[in-house]
């Protein structure tokens, strides 16, 4: 009896100590997106404001980081009442919770880098013409405080998860966020200078490097295996391990669909391969299946990414006609498509509803735009958004950083 005992302790300290592991490794995947995120932006914004963009995504992880810790953390998790609207701000708890599969700080790190991945969102939609002090002083709003309250009322047990709204790793909580987030500044702080016409012309503005952002899409890419592979939150037991092997095939079937849907509708509609709509277009299958990326099919994720791909470059097209300018392309991929990777959930898991579906995603989008609509607006009248004209033509690598990314050469005198 007491060799049995001794064989289950360690069975359980085995899987405790795997699926840790498992949760530690996945976020790392997670945190190299952080990568990703800068690469994609670095490509796609003009050479002369390159070292800020790069600046601005290396920044918002490390405040991210801070403010989960100190505080986010407390407001998502800790002590808060099941089903509730209002949380409890407790302490971060340092030891070990009872009956856990996992550590409490492997789960803290594999949260805390899906926040910083909300913020990253942000820093795209609003590239070259937002002040830096600015958008980093909201960055410690929303990665403190906004994030952090939608987050309790979904995965932290709050009133949304009580009415049955559904999203294994966040198309709304994490990605819709961040876009509605991004939509509140972009609408305050205007279009970049010379992007529109007085006539409703559209003016192209091409990025600095397609090989970055390129890499930074593939970056992406493989991040998103940790992003929704990591979310099974276990990986010791032969079910667990099953699901997480399907999560990462459609995770990567949707995303190679949305690829080559975007390929091809470009194709037929103008004739060319767009490398930017066809980057945005597996970005847009991995947002879309990451919703829910075990209960559909193969075939049936792939069918997601299509339609993804479909409607990225449509939202795309649109948006640019009403003048907003999103330089990255990032509401369209994580808002339009989050929203709709959140509503197609009920046609593959029978357990969902449209309507809970539909009542989350308001919710979570009403709040996080109006409470990010208050703080830009606030900003504004303070210390101000929006870089001088002069600023933005010279570019706000000068200007802010004091560090060109391209330096044409350097003369040193003898």
């Amino acid at each position: 009896m007491e060799e049995l005992v001794k064989i289950s302790t360690t069975v359980s300290e085995l899987r405790f100590a795997l699926d840790t592991f498992y949760f530690l490794i996945s976020g790392a995947l997670v945190m190299w997106m952080a990568a990703g995120f800068a690469m994609l932006e670095a490509g796609l914004v003009r050479s002369k404001n390159t070292t800020e963009i790069l600046t601005k995504n290396i920044c918002l992880y490390a405040i991210a980081c801070v403010m989960f810790l100190l505080v986010g953390y407390n407001i998502m998790y800790v002590d808060n009442p099941e089903g509730g609207i209002i949380p409890s701000i407790a302490g971060l708890i340092g030891t070990q919770a009872q009956g856990a599969d996992h550590s409490l700080e492997s789960d803290f790190f594999f949260q805390v880098v899906f926040v910083a991945t909300a913020m990253s969102i942000v820093s795209g939609a609003v590239a070259e013409r937002m002040k830096l002090w600015a958008f980093l002083a909201f960055s410690v709003v929303l990665t403190g405080f906004i994030y952090p309250l939608e987050g309790y009322w979904t995965w932290g047990g709050g009133f949304l998860s009580e009415a049955g709204f559904s999203d294994f790793a966040g198309s709304a909580i994490v990605h819709m966020a961040g876009a509605a987030a991004a939509l509140s500044g972009v609408l305050l702080l205007g279009a970049r200078n010379g992007k529109y016409g007085k006539n409703g012309e559209i003016y192209p503005i091409p990025g600095s490097n397609m090989p970055l952002a390129t890499l930074g899409t593939f970056i992406l890419w493989m991040g998103w295996f940790g992003f929704n592979g990591g979310s099974q939150l276990m990986i010791s037991d032969a079910e667990n391990a099953s699901a997480v092997g399907k999560i990462f095939l459609n995770t990567n079937a949707a995303a190679a669909a949305g690829a080559v849907a975007a390929l091809l509708i470009n194709k037929i509609i103008w004739g060319k391969a767009d490398l930017t709509m066809i980057l945005n277009g597996a970005l847009a299958g991995l947002v879309a299946i990451t919703a829910d990326p075990l209960s559909p099919t193969p075939l049936f994720a792939s069918l997601i990414g299509v339609l993804a791909g479909g409607l990225v470059v449509l939202s795309i097209v649109t948006l640019d006609k009403i003048k907003i300018d999103d330089p990255v392309g990032a509401i369209s991929v994580h808002g339009v498509v989050g929203f709709f990777g959140i509503m197609i959930v009920p046609f593959s898991n029978g357990e969902t509803t449209f309507s809970a579906q539909l009542f989350g995603s308001a919710v979570i989008f009403g709040w996080v735009f109006a409470a990010s609509f208050v703080v830009w607006a606030i900003l504004q009248k303070t210390m101000g958004i929006r870089v001088s004209d002069e600023d933005e033509y010279n570019g706000v690598d000068k200007s802010d950083c004091g560090i060109e990314a391209y330096p044409e050469f350097v003369s040193i005198k003898s």
